[in-house]
């Protein structure tokens, strides 16, 4: 019996949304866009927001939209964010991401 596995853009956005969420030094995500920021203020939030899937040369690209913890070393931060969503998303969805952006959009005391 063979068959196909078809993993949606909406599972791999909410894969790697909470992969960032473990990485010490991310206070959340921060909408993406609009669209997302009208969700937030409704109280709709899930565990995409703040993910971008893209598409190049038909490998998924992934843009995350981060608020950082006061007093991290941003860089660091995106450093292990990228390379925990690489992992992650290559061993629990077998995809492999041709760019993976982090994007500080803001710092927060916690």
């Amino acid at each position: 019996m063979s068959g196909s596995i078809h993993i949606t853009e909406a599972a791999l956005a909410s894969l790697i949304g909470l992969t960032a969420h473990e990485i010490p030094g991310v206070v959340g995500m921060a909408p993406a866009n609009l669209r997302e920021g009208i969700s937030r203020v409704l109280g709709r939030a899930n565990a995409s927001e703040g993910v971008v899937i893209g598409k190049d040369s038909g490998k998924y690209t992934a843009d995350l939209f981060i608020v950082a913890a006061y007093g991290v070393s941003i860089p660091t931060v995106a450093q292990n964010i990228v390379d925990r969503v690489v992992h992650t998303v290559k061993t629990q969805a077998g995809i492999e991401l041709a760019a993976t952006r982090v994007h500080a959009v803001g710092v927060q005391r916690v």
